[in-house]
């Protein structure tokens, strides 16, 4: 059981979702939550990633975090210096909560404006979030995703799928696009054909697996299958 410290702006509801945006509730926490959702971070990393916070500001809402055993600081490389912060069990439990609320914020994806900033291993959590159970293929194989410099995976197996970071061994599919139409596709603004058509999408390998994947993700699958052999 964990016993918030005092907040600034609290609800004062005995209500378990008052009590989440008692911690969560406040401007870029959520965002940091998402960042550790990928692993460790250090404290220039996060600033890297999340312009637009101020330093002052992400120092203040780790500082929260840690206090709520929410984040925990860690010693990466056993030096004493440079410390990473990650999420506690308390904070990975963030997890299904966080990919739904990416995934239910597709639809109000909009245009990319010129002061948007995205970054390709937020593609990482989109297919996480995108993939649905109940659209497993009946056999084994691994779909992967090249998103600007992160490469990444689909790993099906037993009848589940789960976003792996990192390449595939032998993978079924390959695709290979920038981190804006990633996030295009995933919110349907663009279908994959689309994005082939335009030349921002290249899709590699057997094309009834890219059928298999994007049926798997929720995509239009209509002449997705269009993918060069490999």
């Amino acid at each position: 059981m964990h016993k918030p410290v005092s907040v600034k702006r609290g609800y004062h509801q005995y209500c378990g979702l008052a009590s989440a945006l008692d911690i969560l509730g406040e401007r870029w926490t959520l965002l940091i939550v998402r960042e550790l959702l990928m692993g460790p971070r250090r404290y220039s990393e996060l600033l890297a990633d999340l312009p637009g916070i101020g330093t002052n500001l992400l120092a203040e809402r780790l500082k929260f975090l840690v206090e709520n055993g929410v984040v925990r600081q860690i010693d990466v490389r056993g030096t004493g210096s440079r410390l990473s912060y990650e999420l506690t069990d308390a904070g990975q439990g963030l997890r299904p909560a966080v990919l739904g609320l990416a995934q239910w914020g597709m639809d109000f994806v909009g245009e990319l404006a010129a002061e948007d900033t995205v970054r390709p291993h937020w593609g990482f959590l989109a297919v996480e979030a995108m993939i649905d159970s109940g659209r497993v293929p009946p056999f084994d194989e691994n779909y992967e995703f090249h998103v600007d410099n992160e490469v990444f995976h689909i790993a099906v197996g037993g009848n589940a799928a789960s976003a792996v970071r990192g390449p595939s061994v032998s993978p079924a599919m390959v695709a290979t696009t920038d981190a804006a139409t990633f996030v295009q596709i995933g919110s349907g603004r663009v279908t994959p054909f689309m994005a082939m058509i335009q030349g921002k999408l290249k899709l590699e390998g057997d094309a009834e697996a890219v059928i298999r994947c994007c049926d798997l993700l929720g995509l239009e699958t209509s002449a997705a299958a269009v993918a060069s052999p490999r």
